[in-house]
């Protein structure tokens, strides 16, 4: 075995996947994940940082475009798998596996790819393609500046494409004036996160409207949500438990607060409740309360995220699981998901319901953008359903 075919095989024994997630597929992503851990492979978190594209489920229209604009902006040598369905996950890295280790494969794509992103001539035909996730930094409150997205193509209600904005060279849209609370003109710029990041809800799009580095207006929508059929959604037999569900939603904002080992316990946790080995996840879970009670830099990183009172939820329509920060909210989840799973009494405020999506706007209107995806992800939100783009906060 040559030196090449030796750097190839320990590349591929570290391979990133970048995941594409349809909405109504959350079983094939964790299936996924699951199969990348037994692999040594880990979840990209940018477009130039992935060899793999994974698209999981059965995207739609608008799904399908991102998809392809994603994989455009992909270093070679690149795979792409589409798994279809939790049951084809184990095949689909295998034939990733096998693409990675295909020099010819590669050579014939780096002769046949464009040497640019393709650029839409109507920047208005698509919702939400192009999206640039590189230079995206995980670490902490100052990691939530990986929103920083190539947004050219956006069409969003209320928003007229770019919303209006000059473009520079390749597409990329500029910041323009506004009026200020104080009635200076500031630059607004408008920004759309999602429909694919790391531990964001599946086809959810925030298009934020920023000045400085505060969220001035924004709305919400879900891609292919006008078409998303009941019938698109993956077969789930035996159901998924929902405390599998909560445990995901735990972990995804453990990760992005930056406290590595607690998400790690949480999807423990979380795959132990999908294999349905209740003692391995009582185990897990136990630990995970332990953790996040202790824990000052939970404390200190999630404190004053999202301050919800009563009169906030009030005027929302919000249960009362949402009520104080997303440090009391993270303590609610995983006080109730310990309850589930270890036994006892559910806490009123855990069952109090979900958000709707539609709440999203004006939750994060006010918020800085530092803050938005922390606050996205200590909200409980309802599943998607067939949804149509919301209103302006």
């Amino acid at each position: 075995m040559g030196l090449t075919r030796i750097l190839a095989h320990l590349a591929v024994n570290s391979a990133r996947v970048l995941i594409v997630e349809a909405p109504g597929h959350w079983l094939t992503r964790v299936e996924l994940e699951q199969q990348m851990l037994l692999r040594g492979w880990c979840a990209a978190w940018t477009p130039a940082d992935a060899d793999v594209l994974a698209v999981c489920g059965v995207p739609g229209p608008e799904l399908v475009e991102l998809a392809q604009r994603l994989w455009e902006q992909m270093p070679g040598p690149r795979v792409r798998v589409d798994v279809a369905s939790s049951a084809v996950v184990g095949s689909a890295l295998e034939d990733a596996a096998a693409l990675l280790l295909d020099t010819p494969y590669h050579r014939a794509d780096a002769r046949e790819r464009a040497q640019e992103p393709r650029i839409p001539e109507d920047h208005g035909q698509m919702g939400h393609e192009g999206m640039n996730h590189e230079g995206m930094d995980h670490g902490g409150h100052e990691g939530m500046n990986h929103e920083a997205m190539d947004h050219e193509g956006m069409d969003h209600a209320g928003h007229g494409g770019h919303g209006g904005m000059d473009m520079a060279p390749a597409g990329i849209a500029l910041a323009q004036g506004g009026q200020d609370r104080d009635g200076l003109e500031m630059d607004v710029l408008h920004l759309p996160l999602g429909p694919v990041l790391p531990f964001w809800p599946a086809g959810l799009v925030l298009c934020c409207s920023l000045q400085g580095d505060v969220v001035v207006d924004a709305a919400a929508s879900v891609v292919d949500g006008a078409g998303q059929a009941a019938g698109s959604k993956e077969p789930q037999a035996p159901p998924v438990p929902a405390s599998a569900v909560r445990c995901d939603g735990v972990m995804a904002l453990l990760a992005l607060a930056g406290a590595d080992d607690a998400a790690a316990r949480a999807r423990r946790a979380r795959d132990a409740l999908v294999r349905g080995d209740q003692g391995a996840a009582r185990d897990v879970v136990e630990r995970l309360h332990r953790t996040v009670r202790r824990s000052w830099l939970l404390r200190w990183s999630l404190r004053g995220v999202l301050v919800l009172d009563p009169s906030d939820l009030a005027r929302h329509g919000l249960p009362e699981g949402c009520r104080g920060d997303a440090h009391d909210r993270l303590s609610s989840m995983v006080e109730g998901l310990r309850s589930e799973v270890c036994g006892g009494a559910v806490p009123a405020a855990v069952e109090s319901g979900a958000v709707p999506w539609e709440r999203m706007p004006h939750l994060v209107t006010g918020l800085e953008l530092a803050t938005v995806r922390l606050a996205v992800a200590s909200l409980n939100l309802e599943p998607f359903s067939t949804v149509q783009e919301t209103g302006h906060a």
